[in-house]
């Protein structure tokens, strides 16, 4: 896998989490999300056909949102660290 696909999809990933008022980096630091789920996350992400319409949607919801689209393949572990 290209660096490029996977730093395009961490991005997506730490926005996403933005989005939704989360902290990735301190859930980890906490100890409530272990590293290797945040890779795993990733790599779920780079599965997804959708980074085009996550792009779109992410800047729609610049000022935040409950929930993920319908398409992210992440939706759960979100749900979950919420």
């Amino acid at each position: 896998m290209q660096t490029s696909t996977l730093k395009r999809h961490a991005d997506l990933m730490d926005r996403m989490a933005e989005t939704l008022g989360l902290d990735l980096e301190e859930k980890a630091l906490r100890g409530d999300l272990p590293f290797d789920e945040i890779a795993d996350a990733v790599k779920r992400c780079t599965g997804c056909t959708g980074a085009g319409a996550c792009e779109k949607w992410l800047q729609d919801h610049a000022d935040g949102a409950e929930q993920t689209p319908h398409y992210c393949r992440n939706a759960d572990l979100f749900k979950t660290l919420r």
